[in-house]
C-alpha cells in the first residue's frame, strides 16, 4: 500500500537500487542539518532496509517520492512507528532534496501520507517529532493539521511533539 500520487508526486517502496540517490540525500549536511549528524552510505543502505521491514510488518514506511512528471527523485516521506514517552506512535516524517525545498514538496507528499494514515490504514492520531531549530517542518506539520503538543526527549535530545487528531476516514 502506497500513497495515491498527488500533483507532482509520485510515492513507492524503495529499494536498494535507490541507495545512492538516498545515500545523497541522508549524507547532505542540509538535509540532515537537524539531525545529530548526516548518514554515511552504510547509514543509507540501513535506512533502506528499516523501511522494508517496516513494510512487510506493518504495511507502511518511508516511501521514495520522485516527480510525477520526469520521475526524478525527490527525497523520502511517510510513516514510522516511533516510541515517546513509552507510547508507540505513528510519525509522519520528510526529507527533501536541499536544491528543491522550499517549493512546498514536503507538504503535499505529508498530505498524501496523511491522507492514506487516515483513510486506508485507520491512523487516528499523527505525530511528527521536529527539532526546535527546525522552523520548516514545523510549518510543514501545522499544515497537515498537527499542533505543538509537547516537548520530550526522543533520539537523545528534546524534541517538539506535533500531534493532531486525524478523525474518521473519509469516504
Amino acid at each position: 500500500m502506497i500513497p495515491a500520487p498527488s500533483p507532482r508526486l509520485a510515492f513507492r517502496e524503495m529499494t536498494e537500487q535507490d541507495h545512492d540517490d538516498l545515500a545523497g540525500l541522508l549524507g547532505d549536511p542540509v538535509v540532515m542539518q537537524y539531525y545529530p549528524k548526516p548518514r554515511d552510505r552504510a547509514g543509507a543502505l540501513a535506512w533502506i532496509h528499516w523501511n522494508q521491514r517496516l513494510y512487510r510488518e506493518r504495511g507502511f514506511g518511508l516511501w521514495l517520492i520522485t516527480l510525477r512528471e520526469t520521475g526524478e527523485f525527490v527525497g523520502d516521506c511517510g510513516l514510522t512507528p516511533q516510541l515517546v514517552d513509552g507510547r508507540t506512535e505513528i510519525e509522519i516524517g520528510y526529507h527533501v532534496r536541499a536544491d528543491l525545498q522550499g517549493r512546498g514538496l514536503a507538504t503535499e507528499a505529508a498530505e498524501a501520507c496523511r491522507d492514506l494514515a487516515r483513510d486506508a490504514l485507520g491512523v487516528r492520531r499523527l505525530i511528527a517529532i521536529i527539532n526546535p531549530a527546525n522552523t520548516p517542518s514545523q510549518r510543514v506539520a501545522e499544515k497537515l493539521g498537527l499542533d505543538h503538543e509537547r516537548d520530550a526527549s526522543v533520539h537523545g535530545g528534546t524534541q517538539r511533539i506535533y500531534a493532531g487528531d486525524l478523525g474518521p476516514a473519509r469516504t
